[in-house]
């Protein structure tokens, strides 16, 4: 029986399925730390309230028409920035051992640059700090989560070279006022996102749309910003506050939609050119953007002809500048993709574009588990594969999971999400079984929030925020009573079941 059991995980592993293993009961190592996230934008409210600026997603979400999905914005969204001390009382109740949360760089600059402080800003995020601290919950604090100051977006944003001083200016600010009690750093979050998706695309806030030619500039600005920032702290503040900096990266996985040579490629890719693109620079010996990424530009822009690459070359001073520039690799890892090359579909992305450069076709395979939101879907061993290929490449980097979690439409039962972490984090046990230096995991997202171009549509949040009431109550959801137990036990115990949690169910038929 137990043979048989073996083969067919076995044979579940060469489709590229996944054994759940429902019977065992594993250990997290001593000192793994457990936390939850959100970001500035999409939880504080107080939009223009006590001296902050706007940011790209004030403006974007009072354009008309509006761009985002149910016409909504993040003017009050959860409200934590004057219910922060409510939200520290639930990090309280899970036992988390850190939160991340975002700083906004406009409540602190109202107008971007260092030359006018706000007070008000600065006294939220630390009562914020404070409060967590007084409650044993270490603050670990990102940077820019993609709400930049729209007087900085008017002069060019992320594609402007001047935007590294700027970013570095803010930074120190923030190590000044915040660093005696914030250990754990986080310059930016999700460089793809910021790049791609806001300057090659319309996805994101400041839609800009400029695809093949904006992104890579945004790039490599945002790896230069990156690095000074972590200079700064490296040589000016370490010694003294005893901290630690780092990246978080948006990390897919690709696997070939075949066993040919083209679609390994095609995979090989998109991994360089999603996550690669970021990582290589900082985390490889040799430094720089990877070959792939070099190679297809340099190729199709020749083609195209443009005199030069239109990926922006890097100096030997900023390839050294850049490369060891992060203590730690912060991963914000979701779901995977298939990945094939197809000659015949030759002409289906604009050119120049990223997606055109990049060269494949990304699907979904119609058996995953799928979340309210489109882009998502359950594929746990994908995951793991990340995790070994992080390892492998980049030297078995300290790995920190800043991002992990499922879509719903709503509800407090969430059973997909409970299946969707408990599948996750076996994957993490197994990669660290591999021996990858994972040393932390967070959960997306601590409360329900504006979730971007899709609004309110989504919901993230281990506890539900009823945005229809007055008081923007929160309950925990069942995943979160499933998220306490991991965290107090260190275990993870795949047929654990909350007594203490009421199915909505129940409490509609005791009417309640």
């Amino acid at each position: 029986m137990m043979f048989r059991g073996f083969l067919f995980c076995f044979l579940l592993y060469l489709n590229g399925g996944w054994c759940k293993r429902t019977q065992q009961i594993r250990s997290f190592p001593d000192g793994f730390l457990f936390g939850a996230a959100t970001a500035a934008y999409q939880i504080e409210g107080g939009w223009y309230e006590d001296g902050k600026g706007l940011s790209i997603w004030d403006i974007a979400t009072h354009t008309v028409p509006s761009p985002i999905k149910d016409g909504s914005t993040g003017d009050v969204s959860a409200d934590s920035y004057h219910l922060y001390k409510r939200d520290v009382e639930l990090m309280k109740e899970l036992g988390i051992d850190f939160y991340r949360f975002s700083v906004s760089w406009s409540r602190i600059l109202p107008n971007g640059f260092a030359d006018k402080i706000n007070q008000p800003g600065l006294d939220y995020y630390n009562n914020l700090i404070n409060e967590m601290l007084d409650n044993n919950i270490t603050p670990f604090v990102t940077i820019y989560h993609w709400d930049l100051p729209y007087n900085l977006q008017k002069l060019g944003g992320w594609t402007n070279p001047l935007i590294v001083e700027w970013f570095r200016d803010y930074a120190k600010i923030l190590f000044d006022r915040f660093g005696d009690r914030v250990k754990f750093w986080m310059t930016i979050n999700e460089p793809k996102q910021i790049c791609y998706e806001g300057y090659g695309s319309d996805l994101k806030a400041p839609f800009l749309n400029a695809t093949g030619i904006a992104e890579y500039i945004c790039a490599k600005n945002i790896l230069l910003a990156h690095a000074k920032v972590y200079h700064l702290y490296d040589e000016s503040y370490r010694k003294i506050q005893n901290g630690t900096i780092g990246i978080s990266l948006s990390c897919t996985w690709y696997e070939p939609a075949s066993d040919t040579s083209d679609d390994h490629q095609a995979a090989v890719d998109a991994r360089q050119f999603d996550w690669g693109q970021y990582a290589h620079p900082i985390f490889s010996n040799a430094g720089d953007f990877p070959a792939e990424v070099k190679q297809n530009i340099a190729l199709k822009s020749a083609e195209q002809s443009f005199p030069k690459s239109r990926l922006p070359e890097m100096s030997a001073a900023e390839v050294a500048l850049i490369r060891g520039s992060s203590d730690f690799f912060g991963i914000n890892s979701y779901t995977t993709k298939l990945t094939y090359r197809d000659a015949s579909l030759e002409g289906m992305y604009p050119v120049p574009s990223y997606m055109d450069d990049m060269g494949a076709v990304m699907i979904k395979d119609p058996s995953w588990t799928q979340a309210q939101s489109t882009w998502l879907q359950e594929v746990p061993w994908g995951f793991y594969k990340l995790l070994v290929e992080v390892r492998n490449l980049y030297d078995n980097p300290p790995v920190y999971i800043t991002e992990n979690g499922w879509s719903t439409a709503g509800g407090l039962l969430d059973e997909g999400r409970i299946s969707y972490y408990r599948s996750y984090l076996t994957a993490l046990l197994d990669a660290l079984d591999e021996g990858c230096d994972v040393k932390a995991y967070t959960a997306w997202s601590l409360i329900d929030n504006f979730e971007w171009k899709n609004g309110y549509t989504e919901k993230f949040g281990l506890y539900e925020v009823d945005f229809s009431s007055p008081e923007l109550t929160r309950r925990p959801r069942k995943s979160a009573h499933i998220y306490k137990e991991i965290i107090r036990s260190r275990q993870l115990n795949l047929n654990y079941e909350p007594e203490d949690f009421i199915h909505e169910h129940d409490v509609k038929e005791k009417g309640a």
